[in-house]
């Protein structure tokens, strides 16, 4: 199927149901609901899908900045992991400066019918957009090399370097750190 015009909301109440919808679909990540990187220690003892959920439900609930959903038309179709460094943990990466808002982007999901397109692309580029106009001064990634047999779902070094990401450093042995100033 190829791309139509893409459209990108906040995760928040009034589109929870299509969040739902799009993580419960075949291939959707259900399993993890995108709490790897952002469950507390607390919260990392409960790993079922059902915990999971309930987690960042709560979190949507809360008003915590959790996402961007992707639109082709008034489907969703795709994910964005995405929100203020501090809503995350264990990411790596450096310390923000004086006067650095950093926010987080640590996976991407595009459900089958709109992979092997290029979305990738477009995830990010919302997503940089996104983090401007919530007062992001930084946007920090953590891709992998294509081969990489794990992290896949963070995205891949290409895709992040086409958008002009610069490499800051790795974290463990597959994750690279990369950066882009927002700018004004």
């Amino acid at each position: 199927m190829p791309l139509g015009p893409l459209t990108f909301r906040p995760v928040d109440q009034g589109t929870w149901a299509d969040f739902e919808s799009l993580f419960n679909a075949p291939s959707g990540p259900k399993y993890c609901w995108c709490m790897t990187w952002r469950a507390t220690a607390e919260e990392g003892r409960e790993t079922t899908s059902a915990a999971r959920h309930d987690q960042i439900e709560a979190r949507v609930h809360h008003g915590v900045p959790v996402g961007l959903l992707v639109y082709d038309a008034d489907l969703p179709v795709a994910w964005i992991s995405l929100g203020p460094k501090e809503t995350f943990r264990r990411l790596g990466g450096p310390d923000p400066a004086p006067g650095e808002v950093v926010w987080s982007l640590t996976c991407l999901f595009a459900a089958r019918s709109h992979r092997k397109q290029g979305i990738a692309d477009h995830l990010i580029a919302a997503a940089l957009e996104h983090a401007k106009s919530q007062g992001g001064t930084v946007l920090e990634a953590y891709p992998v090399d294509p081969d990489s047999p794990s992290y896949r779902f963070m995205g891949f070094v290409p895709a992040f370097e086409r958008q002009g990401f610069v490499h800051w450093g790795k974290e463990g042995s597959r994750r690279h750190v990369m950066r882009k100033a927002l700018g004004n």
